[in-house]
């Protein structure tokens, strides 16, 4: 296929942090708002006068400064993220909003407090950690919404004179819908036969979206549709199976690039930094107040493994079945970050789980934040790869 006219450059903007887009919103007097859980609402990050920030360690090498603060038993991502702080990666940031959804990461964040990171460069920087229900009832709701309110709204407010009215807050789910409108159209293109766009371009794409000011990436990415409704597929499907993609932190494309090199196209992406879920539009209904709304919709949609009640398990694997018929996919990796509390439980289950339930093949693997080992999984990959190709043949002769 011919190559995408953005890609280079969305690629350059994943190098680091502080892209190009960043340094020209914060240029222009904009509030730079770092996070790295989906419980922290993107959509609240992106007030009028702001603009959200996921953190990545994109390029790391070392962690042995993150590793002396924190112990080699914590998940190596939470590690590098606190590298890179240390190193000076995320100066750029107004503000670190923060969930105790992950008692490694709300280590790591305690720890940008404790050694003064970005403090220096930026006085008014202030960190804030919200507490975030494992339900989703109408109790919890009224607690999320809580925490929001006194943990990002306010604190915004009262640090950087950010409008937090209702209005505002609208005007933030616009901004939300429409690039999830876009982000949606563009991956939906995955579930063709014979697919205009690659995992990997999705995996570039997606991450763009969450790391760029939205206003000033969402030309490019409307520009990437068009340009996508009109691309020319191959003659024949470059791939022999396609897969979903699930797990923990996978803000890497050239993991996703390693599947695909191996033969098979990452049709579906349901880990963390994926778009599944993440990319479903906010509803406001009517008289309802749009923080409400905002709280239900992330508590509502979260296919986070921290939920551990047997309905909401349930309802997990569910889910990825789901993706594996929507998306036509042959099977299933589940990829958990080494020392993941949340994910070494839900890659276990999802490895039993849904070969004996769903009838689907899994490939189930633990990996560091840092593709180190890719000669070692590019081996899984291939043997996987080659048994679901034969499960194939073989249900094709029976037919």
């Amino acid at each position: 296929m011919k190559d995408l006219k953005h890609l280079i450059y969305f690629e350059n903007l994943l190098q680091e942090a502080n892209n190009e887009l960043v340094q020209q919103a914060k240029a222009e007097g904009e509030h730079a708002l770092g996070y790295t859980c989906y419980f922290v609402p993107e959509t609240l990050l992106n007030l009028p006068g702001c603009f959200s920030s996921r953190l990545r360690a994109p390029n790391t090498g070392s962690i042995d400064v993150g590793t002396y603060y924190m112990s080699s038993k914590i998940c190596s991502y939470t590690r590098s993220i606190l590298e890179r702080g240390i190193e000076g990666g995320y100066d750029y940031l107004d503000a670190l909003l923060s969930s105790e959804t992950c008692q490694m990461m709300h280590r790591g964040h305690e720890h940008f407090e404790i050694l003064g990171l970005v403090k220096e460069k930026n006085p008014q920087f202030f960190m804030s950690m919200m507490d975030v229900p494992f339900s989703d009832e109408d109790f919890a709701v009224d607690h999320y919404e809580e925490q929001l309110r006194v943990h990002v709204l306010e604190p915004l407010h009262e640090t950087y004179g950010i409008d937090i009215s209702d209005k505002a807050i609208r005007a933030a789910i616009r901004d939300h819908n429409e690039i999830s409108r876009v982000m949606t159209e563009i991956g939906d293109l995955r579930k063709a036969a014979n697919p205009v766009i690659t995992g990997y371009e999705f995996h570039v794409i997606q991450l763009v979206s969450q790391v760029c000011p939205h206003k000033r990436i969402l030309p490019y990415l409307k520009q990437t549709l068009t340009e996508l409704k009109r691309r020319k597929p191959d003659a024949q499907p470059w791939f022999r199976v396609r897969l979903v993609v699930t797990g923990s932190e996978i803000d890497d494309p050239a993991f996703t690039k390693l599947i695909e090199d191996c033969g098979a196209m990452v049709v579906a992406d349901r880990y963390c930094y994926g778009s599944l879920p993440g990319r479903e539009e906010i509803v406001v209904q009517p008289g309802q107040a749009p923080l409400d709304a905002i709280a239900r919709h992330y508590l509502n949609f979260s296919m986070c493994p921290r939920f551990m009640g047997q309905d909401e398990m349930r309802g997990r694997k569910k889910y990825l079945a789901d993706l594996v018929k929507e998306y036509k996919a042959d099977g299933i990796i589940v990829a958990s970050n080494k020392f993941c509390e949340y994910w070494s439980y839900e890659r276990t289950i999802d490895t039993i789980v849904l070969n004996r339930d769903f009838g689907i093949p899994v490939c189930s693997i633990e990996k560091e934040y840092v593709n180190a080992a890719s000669g070692q999984l590019r081996t899984r990959f291939q043997a996987f790869i080659e048994s679901v190709e034969i499960k194939k043949i073989q249900e094709g002769a029976r037919k």
